[in-house]
């Protein structure tokens, strides 16, 4: 039709190739978008929350190669594999798993990261009370942490107590918590009476800036996806040595009586576990007086070992979850067991 503008498609061929020769792409070169995928969903999800709290604060979003919100920005920038399943599943096999690539999982992220950026755009951890409960922002950034798994002092959204790392952080997990729909704060933080006072600041903070305007509006935007000029290969040289774990030896002896070494025509243990991971939490879970992240830290470590030792699933299925599950809860008490002599309260 005359005058009509043709819509212009993003051409990617990357998408079918195999995995050596996509780790030659630039990520400059992926030609990837947050428009039109499941990401721009997930974002206008994230929006709907901060409306339903009467928030008059949107932050904005690029991709680039990690999560992160820039000191005094309110964007956001998302990792580039969450724009295209072929490179989830290329970050999965470089990695072991991909952040932030189920709704849940992504929302998680997207609620945190927002608590970053709604810091900076009304400046709040400059407030006296702010500090107070969550500590100085100057502080720097520990290159490693230990968590105390037993502190009621900070909420529990990411994994590994990730409030516990440093002000910031337990400002962010607890924005995410109370943004989150249905989440009945008050009720799961009772008797935990430092992370509740913490959630209920928080309540009120963002009720008394909820008819200002951000003293923070700029647009700028870091390390966008189209500036990077590193390939895919060199993206994960430094990558995956950062994200490399030493799984523990201490399952071995139940795994290799659970799990057999030959493949036959079963699938990888690994595998079997993550995808009815679920249903095995339900099953331990309740035996653990409702230490779920514990569980769940567990259960990652056991994955990743059977992954190193690639194990393959042997017997029905129904047998086999049973049986884990009571090697999970085994290890799981041994965990707790040898931590409660040394952790603090």
């Amino acid at each position: 039709m005359p005058g009509k503008r043709k819509k212009r498609h993003r051409t990617r061929p990357w998408t079918k190739w195999l995995k050596e020769r996509l780790l030659d792409v630039r990520l400059r070169d992926l030609n990837l978008e947050i428009g039109g995928t499941v990401l721009e969903k997930r974002i206008q999800r994230l929006y709907r929350d901060l409306d339903n709290r009467h928030l008059d604060f949107h932050p904005y979003f690029w991709l680039s190669d990690d999560w992160f919100t820039p000191e005094g920005l309110t964007g956001i920038g998302i990792p580039f594999y969450l724009a295209h399943p072929r490179l989830v599943r290329l970050e999965r096999h470089m990695i072991g798993e991909a952040e932030g690539s189920t709704e849940n999982w992504c929302l998680k992220f997207l609620r945190h990261e927002c608590g970053h950026a709604i810091t900076h755009a009304f400046k709040l951890n400059r407030r006296r009370r702010w500090q107070k409960l969550f500590g100085l922002s100057s502080h720097s950034y520990p290159r490693f942490y230990r968590p105390n798994p037993y502190s009621k002092r900070h909420v529990q959204h990411l994994e590994y107590w990730y409030a516990q790392s440093h002000p910031d952080e337990d400002f962010a997990e607890t924005f995410a918590v109370w943004l989150r729909p249905r989440s009945q704060w008050r009720k799961t933080y009772q008797g935990w009476p430092t992370a509740l006072r913490k959630l209920e600041y928080v309540n009120s903070l963002m009720y008394e800036i909820s008819d200002e305007k951000p003293i923070v509006r700029t647009r700028e935007r870091v390390d966008t996806l189209g500036t990077l000029k590193k390939t895919l290969r060199e993206h994960y040289a430094r990558k995956v040595p950062r994200y490399a774990v030493e799984y523990s030896d201490t399952y071995d002896a139940d795994l290799y009586r659970l799990f057999a070494q030959s493949r036959g025509r079963r699938e990888m243990a690994s595998a079997f576990i993550h995808r009815n991971a679920p249903e095995i939490n339900r099953l331990v879970t309740p035996w653990m007086s409702g230490r779920d992240y514990h569980v769940k830290l567990i259960l990652k470590e056991i994955i990743g070992r059977c992954r190193e030792l690639k194990l393959y699933v042997q017997g029905s299925d129904r047998r086999v979850k049973i049986d884990f599950a009571i090697v999970l809860c085994k290890h799981c008490m041994d965990s707790l067991y040898r931590n409660r002599t040394r952790v603090k309260m």
